[in-house]
């Protein structure tokens, strides 16, 4: 079978989306199936090359529904550099004239709009308690914030939240020198995460201002993720370092983040069609 994909990027965090609406017989794949294209197609070596793919589907509750399956083939509730890729492709191709449109996804409606040249997200309210993120902590807690985790032989004070999936911020000196392919996969799979988690390494330079360096599950380090920034813009500011409104400086480039007064987290940032193409699953193995 042929299939035709457009490859897109947020900041560097690159994915393969895939059309259903225009290949519906994609839709007649399973799980199984899905996440073994993924970890093939994600390949920078043998195959296309991406951190995650995204599908584009029809939906009953909104627009359009997104599904997002990680290079090892996971899928994940949500992605704020690919929805905003998803947005841009749904636009470019005219798919819908809606602005916002409402985006379907396993973390609920998101709602996406254009912002000048760039793609501003709605991405709801953060979650702070331990059964929502998830982590499994000894003791009651209603929030996650600064909790000793050891990882390694070494101790973190981590402070956790979801944003439709769970993230772990950690406080650093610097972003540049911090080991985080090392710890990235120790805390991602450290057992008090029973979904794993995304981890955050943040330098706080100023009110206005951090740096981070992101593991995301699932995909290893990636230049950039959109819900990170967002988990990593509520923690400092629900901790005092900065203002509610912050940029957060990536590997790939910079995400504006705002936690408004009513609660929910705007993330505002581009998303850019590289190429596209067609691969034939013959040559997946599958």
């Amino acid at each position: 079978m042929k299939v035709n994909f457009t490859k897109m990027h947020g900041l560097g965090n690159d994915f393969i989306l895939l059309d259903c609406l225009q290949q519906p017989e994609l839709l007649k794949l399973s799980d199984d199936e899905l996440s073994l294209w993924s970890r093939r197609l994600c390949q920078r070596r043998f195959g296309i090359g991406a951190d995650q793919v995204l599908l584009l589907c029809p939906s009953e509750k909104a627009d359009f529904r997104m599904r997002i399956f990680n290079a090892d083939g996971s899928e994940v509730q949500m992605c704020g550099n690919g929805i905003r890729c998803l947005a841009r492709y749904i636009w470019q191709k005219r798919l819908s004239n809606k602005n916002p449109l409402q985006i379907e996804t396993l973390a609920g409606i998101i709602k996406p709009e254009k912002d000048g040249r760039e793609i501003r997200v709605n991405m709801g309210r953060p979650r702070f308690s331990p059964s929502e993120i998830p982590i499994e902590v000894e003791k009651e807690m209603k929030e996650v914030i600064d909790y000793s985790l050891n990882v390694g032989g070494r101790e973190f004070l981590v402070s956790c939240v979801s944003m439709g999936n769970p993230h772990t911020v950690i406080l650093v000196d610097s972003t540049e020198t911090f080991p985080v392919s090392h710890y990235g996969p120790l805390i991602e799979n450290h057992t008090v995460f029973p979904e794993r988690t995304n981890v955050e390494f943040v330098e706080v330079l100023n009110k206005r201002s951090i740096r981070m360096r992101v593991w995301e599950r699932g995909a290893g380090e990636t230049l950039a993720c959109g819900t990170g920034a967002a988990a990593s813009g509520v923690v400092t500011a629900y901790k005092g370092l900065t203002n509610r409104r912050v940029n957060v400086h990536l590997l790939g480039g910079t995400l504006k983040i705002q936690w408004a007064e009513d609660g929910d987290v705007y993330l505002t940032g581009p998303a850019k069609e590289v190429f596209h193409g067609t691969f034939n699953t013959a040559n997946l193995g599958v």
